[in-house]
């Protein structure tokens, strides 16, 4: 497979991932805000509520297991580029007294895992 192809189909899947995981976590009973939160530090998938917690989402689609489980791809680096956003999007929409945490939603062969509270500041 040429790169830009390869580059197309992993942006079509992680979109294609994206909204299954939108749709699950509505009947999970997420109440879904952001989509995409796009700053210059970076983005964050899904921002959405769960109760009183306001929780900033990642989402990892695989289409096979041939590369681990999906939430291995979120590392520590990962990590503090998300803590970033989620702190520049607390100080935006004066949210910074909320409770708030991060979650994973792994998407693997039609498969979806919630993992809550996946890592932590």
């Amino acid at each position: 497979m040429q790169i830009a192809q390869k580059n197309f189909y992993k942006k079509f899947l992680g979109r294609i991932g994206e909204k299954q995981a939108a749709n699950h976590l509505v009947k999970e009973g997420y109440k879904i805000l952001e989509k995409n939160y796009r700053t210059h530090l970076g983005e964050i998938d899904i921002i959405a509520e769960d109760g009183d917690t306001l929780v900033f989402i990642e989402v990892k689609t695989r289409s096979g297991d041939g590369y681990g489980a999906p939430s291995e791809a979120v590392d520590k680096r990962k990590q503090a580029k998300y803590y970033k956003v989620a702190e520049e999007y607390l100080i935006r929409h004066k949210r910074t007294e909320d409770l708030c945490r991060f979650d994973v939603v792994e998407i693997e062969n039609e498969r979806i895992n919630i993992i809550k509270d996946a890592f932590s500041t």
